[in-house]
């Protein structure tokens, strides 16, 4: 994890670590990086979530593009991977989107994407860092004449709609809740689903500012999981602030998170002969029973660090089909450069439609064993302390009492100041003991 970036972008408190200053100095850098890797003047387009902040960090982005010369394309609200997807549609040098994802709305972040529609490289994010912080390059100022012109193409998304609609076929028939959070996708979720024919009932699609994923949305999905069931749907689906992941309930209300939603895909891909050499790209932090799965379903797995980047990192490495997190990120390089809720969505109940099962069948595919995680506030320092001989001693033995039914994950967050603390295993009353004393053990360690 860089200086000011993050696994994914950068992100803080809104007017606090991530204020305008520092909006339009990265601005500012990343359109320097973007000028010198583009024949003629850039454009670069710009979108955000629902939070309050949002406009204020838009107008700041687009001013330091500008300012070094970039010419700057306002979306408006939309989901994350439109962005992904209109910068290679609209033939733009570049893309911004403005979003904290799951986070509350006090936080808001910015994530940068290159011309190809991808996130930007680790090295891409370092030259950022430098130019901003250490003064590596030069940041120069374009010319009154030759300042980059601000303007909105609220239509653009459209065309990001029209393409995941058309990734599916007719879903008639099949009763659906869906869930907005209160972010993004309440500017798109209505037009996608009505263009597939579905019986869709749309919740928290309200937003004002500080809403956005406030006991709603893919992070409270227990809500839904009692509206589905109360209300006789077929399946429900949540989304969260920037809609780039998506988790489902089955009719009953019951959970379908993401390591379930790549088991069905990749299952449903396989038997159409478009899971690429029979692999899938899940993390470390992905159920045993997603492993599990794919030894009896004769499929081969690689798991990479959490993050979607390095997802999508190892998709393109290993030329692979599909990948995700268990959060519900799900990653479909036919489709899309990015994860996409929405496509996941649809995808989801589109397989229920060509199976003719249930949500609880489909998800009856993947056995989940028991897993538990604890958060430890901790600074920088205190995630650094993770790499201690004592601190992976102490790891290792504990992960022995689990007698190779399980295992113990312990990682620094990369978007928040928190240390986090998976167990996993066949007993759930001995790992949520053994959670607990993991991390009281780990607190002293690390203080």
């Amino acid at each position: 994890m860089g200086r000011i970036f993050g696994t994914d972008g950068v992100r803080g408190i809104a007017n606090e670590k991530l204020d305008v200053e520092l909006a339009i100095a990265i601005s500012r850098a990343a359109g320097i990086i973007i000028k010198s890797e583009t024949a003629g003047k850039p454009k670069v387009i710009v979108g955000r979530d629902t939070r309050l902040s949002g406009t204020m960090l838009e107008a700041s982005v687009a001013a330091g593009l500008s300012s070094v010369g970039c010419d700057v394309e306002l979306l408006g609200v939309v989901p994350t991977p439109a962005v992904a997807y209109l910068v290679t549609k609209l033939g733009a040098s570049g893309g911004v989107m403005i979003t904290a994802s799951h986070n509350p709305y006090q936080y808001n972040g910015i994530k940068y994407f290159g011309s190809t529609g991808f996130k930007l490289t680790d090295e891409q994010e370092e030259r950022i860092e430098k130019i901003v912080l250490d003064g590596a390059e030069p940041i120069e100022l374009a010319p009154t004449g030759k300042i980059g012109k601000v303007t909105h193409n609220s239509a653009a998304v459209e065309e990001y709609i029209d393409h995941i609609a058309g990734t599916v076929g007719d879903l008639s028939g099949i009763k659906i809740a869906v869930d907005c959070a209160n972010g993004a996708s309440y500017a798109t979720a209505k037009k996608i689903f009505e263009k597939t024919n579905a019986e869709a009932t749309f919740l928290n699609c309200e937003p004002d500012g500080t809403n956005v994923n406030r006991e709603c949305g893919s992070l409270f999905i227990a809500g839904l999981g009692k509206y589905v069931k109360e209300n006789g749907f077929d399946i429900g689906v949540a989304f969260d602030g920037d809609a780039d992941r998506c988790l489902g309930v089955d009719e009953n209300g019951e959970l379908i998170d993401g390591d379930m939603l790549m088991a069905i895909l990749a299952k449903r891909f396989s038997e159409e002969g478009r899971l690429n050499k029979n692999i899938f790209i899940p993390t470390i932090m992905s159920n045993m029973g997603l492993f599990k799965f794919a030894e009896e379903h004769k499929m081969s797995c690689y798991p990479t660090k959490v993050g979607d980047r390095y997802v999508l990192e190892s998709l393109l490495k290993l030329e692979a089909s599909l990948g995700g997190e268990q959060s519900g990120h799900i990653i479909i390089p036919e489709y899309m450069t990015t994860g996409d809720g929405e496509l996941s969505a649809l995808l989801l109940i589109e397989s229920m439609k060509l199976s003719g099962k249930k949500a609880s069948e489909l998800k009856k595919i993947m056995t989940v064993y028991p897993q538990v995680m604890v958060n430890i506030e901790a600074t920088p320092e205190m995630k650094a302390k993770l790499n201690d001989a004592e601190v992976k001693s102490y790891i290792d033995i504990e992960s022995s009492r689990l007698e190779g039914d399980g295992r113990i994950l312990v990682r620094p967050s990369g978007t928040e100041p928190l240390i986090r603390i998976m167990i996993e295993g066949k007993d759930q009353e001995k790992i949520n003991k053994l959670v607990n004393e993991c991390a009281e053990t780990l607190k002293n360690l690390i203080s």
